[in-house]
C-alpha cells in the first residue's frame, strides 16, 4: 500500500464522485503543485499540507527520458521573495497589474511544455489581488513492450452506464501481470522506460470499495487482453476537493506563506487542473497541468470601479485639505 496510491484514491473519490462520468487527472502533476506550496507553507497550514501529501517526493519519478515537467512560480515583478522557497522551482517575473497577460504568459508555457495538449489551463485571468502561481505542468509519452497488432482492433460492445456502445477495442495475447482480489481485477501493461499502465476492472461497478492494494500484481498469467482505445480530457477546479481532505488554512485569510514572501501575507485562491490521456495500439500519451493562484491578504477585496466620465459641465473646487478652505471654485461649462 503506497501513500501516493492513498492520495490518489483519496482525491479521486472526491474529485470525480460519480461513477458514470468519464474524467481523468493527474495525481502526480496535483501532487507537485501542492508539494510546491508546501515548501511556502508554516505552522497549521503546512501540517494540513504534511497531511495531505505525506512523504510524496515528486524526484522519486522523474527518471524517465519521456516525461517532460516543468515546476515554474510565477511572481509578481513587486513581491519580494524568500530565497530559498526561490531555489525550489523556476521563477519567472511578470506584472500581475495586467492580469490578462500574466494568463497568457502561463497558458503559453504550459502548452509548450505539455506539447500543445493542454492550450488554455487558465480560463480566465487571475484575480486583480493575485500576487503568484505555482504550476506544474507535464507531458509522457511511452510505447508498450507488448504492442496491440493494429489489424485485431475491431468496434466491440462496451456496457457503458447509459447503455451498451460499440467501442474501437484493442486486443493482445501475452503474459502480465495480473490479480484478482477483493472484487476487482488487476492487469499491469508495461511501457518504456519503467512506465506501466495499470487496469482496474471491478466486478460490478466503479463504486465498489477500492483499496490501494489493488493497484499491485506480481503474477505473470497469460492474458487474453481486450482493452477499449482510450481519449480522456477533463478540467477540475480542485479547491472544494482539497477542503473535503482537510486542507483548510490554506484558503484561509489567515494562511502562512511565509516561506514564499517574508513581506506579504497570501492565502490560495484556487487549484486548477486539466489533464489527457491517450491510449491505443502504440502506447500511452498524456499531459497535465496543475495551477495554485496566490492572492494578497487586504483589508477589502477589490471591486470593480466606478465609472465616471466628466463629459458634462461641472464644478471645480481647489482647497486646502486640512483646514477646507476652499481656494478657487471654478464652473466650468465650457471646458
Amino acid at each position: 500500500m503506497t501513500d501516493q496510491a492513498d492520495f490518489a484514491l483519496n482525491l479521486h473519490r472526491v474529485a470525480v464522485p460519480d461513477p458514470s462520468t468519464t474524467a481523468c487527472w493527474s495525481p502526480f502533476s496535483v501532487a507537485s503543485a501542492l508539494a510546491l506550496a508546501r515548501e511556502a507553507a508554516r505552522g497549521e497550514t503546512r501540517a494540513e499540507l504534511d497531511g495531505l501529501l505525506s512523504d510524496f517526493d515528486p524526484a522519486d519519478a522523474l527518471d524517465v527520458p519521456e516525461l517532460a515537467v516543468a515546476n515554474t512560480l510565477w511572481a509578481d515583478d513587486d513581491l519580494t521573495l524568500d530565497p530559498g522557497f526561490s531555489l525550489t522551482s523556476s521563477v519567472r517575473r511578470t506584472a500581475f497589474n495586467d492580469p490578462s497577460t500574466v494568463r497568457k504568459l502561463v497558458n503559453t508555457d504550459v502548452a509548450e511544455t505539455t506539447r500543445g495538449l493542454v492550450p488554455e489551463l487558465l480560463d480566465s485571468p487571475p484575480p486583480a489581488d493575485a500576487a503568484a502561481i505555482i504550476v506544474n505542468a507535464l507531458y509522457l509519452k511511452v510505447g508498450w513492450l507488448t504492442p496491440f497488432a493494429a489489424w485485431d482492433t475491431a468496434p466491440k460492445p462496451f456496457h457503458a452506464p447509459g447503455g451498451d456502445v460499440d467501442v474501437p477495442t484493442m486486443k493482445v495475447t501475452g503474459k502480465f501481470r495480473y490479480a484478482h482480489r477483493d472484487g476487482w481485477q488487476t492487469i499491469v501493461l508495461p511501457a518504456d522506460s519503467g512506465v506501466e499502465a495499470v487496469v482496474l476492472l471491478p466486478d460490478s461497478s466503479l463504486d465498489q470499495p477500492l483499496s490501494p492494494s489493488a493497484f499491485e500484481a506480481s503474477d505473470l498469467t497469460r492474458l487474453e487482453l481486450s482493452l477499449p482505445k482510450v481519449d480522456v480530457r477533463a478540467k477540475f477546479a480542485l479547491k472544494e476537493a482539497v477542503r473535503q481532505l482537510g486542507v483548510e488554512r490554506m484558503f484561509a485569510r489567515d494562511a502562512d506563506f511565509s516561506g514564499l514572501s517574508p513581506d506579504e501575507r497570501m492565502f490560495v485562491d484556487d487549484v486548477v487542473h486539466e489533464a489527457v490521456l491517450r491510449i491505443d495500439e502504440e502506447g500511452l500519451e498524456g499531459a497535465a497541468a496543475t495551477a495554485v493562484t496566490f492572492r494578497t491578504v487586504s483589508i477589502e477585496i477589490p471591486v470593480d470601479p466606478v465609472v465616471v466620465t466628466v463629459d458634462r459641465p461641472f464644478l471645480l473646487a481647489v482647497r486646502h485639505a486640512a483646514s477646507k478652505a476652499v481656494y478657487f471654485l471654478a464652473q466650468v461649462a465650457r471646458p
